[in-house]
């Protein structure tokens, strides 16, 4: 017995000074694989027939590990789209397997910061990896021309260097950056159809984000599934009105009783500018709760908390975020991360949730 624990050791010591004789080989040859397997795969092939939403960013201007800047994928079939794209969303579409030269179009709420200042990554990427020939329609209420002005100006340099280096058949000129699609911003009660083709339609509508004007929420519907995405908004009757039935709707949520803290902290630190801003962000935001009520008296099928504020560092930050939350909705209610895959099935009314990172 003695002698056989012995031989055991000694292959082991055998097998691991073998290993780390030859590290850089077999790292490479992993790498290699891991690169392969990558490159040959992506989600919207994986995916059955449906409408579902794959979130490319769940946080806010606040540093979150598991939440980037705000920014929503929705697959409906094989067609890709994105609402806002907040920073670091090129970055999470890519560790999610998400191909953004497939990107179709590409949906902004409203113009704060945070929810267009991963554009310019992304616009690069949708461009670089999908060898795409035509530019990214950007959709927007009246406003987004600047936006997408801007972005394409700010690129230009950019764009010249980099068809000199690899050539026009490789990156092709007419496909690097964006076009505008505005709309005008619809009132109450009212909506845009921006989308209708090949059964799916997409809608927008108003939301209430003053000062901030205009700011909409945008409806999907493919093959008898829907989803609602609020954008940022205090709680509002008119997206209520568009949300009814909707099996998901991703609303946006901030915790007044945890921002305090951050109020509290700034002040005893002599940061009153800080202090002012984080009281001054609860008038035009909801609170998990007054989405728990939207999502309650509309009827719908799921709720899925994104722009989540704060940041949410702690595990048991996220009971504290959703107290209140199950005694007004009766449905599940998830808080969003970076990865979470909400998948509806056409023909079916099963949702589905899942982590893909």
């Amino acid at each position: 017995m003695k002698r056989s624990l012995l031989g055991l050791l000694a292959v082991i010591i055998l097998l691991a000074t073998i290993g780390y004789a030859f590290r850089a080989d077999i790292t490479i040859r992993i790498a290699e694989n891991a690169v392969a397997s990558n490159l040959q795969t992506d989600l919207l092939r994986e995916l059955p027939d449906g409408l579902h939403v794959a979130l490319c960013g769940a946080g806010s201007p606040l540093p979150d590990p598991k939440r980037s800047g705000p920014c929503t994928a929705v697959i409906a079939g094989r067609r890709l789209f994105l609402v806002d794209v907040g920073a670091g969303a090129s970055r999470v579409l890519s560790r999610m397997r998400i191909p953004q030269g497939e990107i179709e179009g590409i949906f902004l709420t409203h113009f704060h910061s945070d929810h267009i200042d991963g554009l310019g990554e992304l616009l690069l990427q949708r461009w670089a990896n999908g060898s795409s020939t035509a530019p990214a329609p950007v959709y927007g209420p009246e406003g987004v021309e600047q936006i997408v002005d801007g972005f394409n100006l700010a690129y230009a340099s950019d764009r010249q260097y980099r068809v000199a280096h690899h050539g026009e058949e490789v990156l092709p000129p007419s496909g690097a950056g964006a076009v505008a699609r505005p709309f005008s911003a619809p009132a109450d009660g009212e909506a845009r159809i921006l989308i209708e083709d090949h059964g799916l339609k997409v809608t927008a509508f108003r939301v209430a984000h003053l000062p901030v004007e205009p700011a909409v929420g945008y409806r999907f519907d493919y093959k008898g599934r829907s989803v609602v995405l609020s954008g940022d908004t205090t709680k509002s009757a008119n997206l209520q009105k568009f949300a009814e039935g909707v099996d998901l709707l991703v609303h946006e949520a901030l915790a007044p009783h945890l921002v305090a803290i951050i109020t509290q902290g700034a002040r005893a630190a002599g940061r009153e500018n800080l202090a002012r801003i984080t009281e001054d962000i609860l008038d035009y935001h909801t609170s998990p709760v007054e989405s728990a009520e939207v999502a309650r008296d509309a009827g719908v099928g799921h709720l899925l908390y994104n722009h989540v504020v704060p940041p949410l560092l702690l595990p048991p930050m996220e009971g504290i975020f959703l107290q209140g939350v199950d005694h007004i909705y009766g449905g599940p209610a998830t808080i969003g991360r970076d990865g979470t895959l909400v998948q509806l099935k056409a023909g079916a009314d099963s949702i589905e949730l899942s982590e893909l990172l």
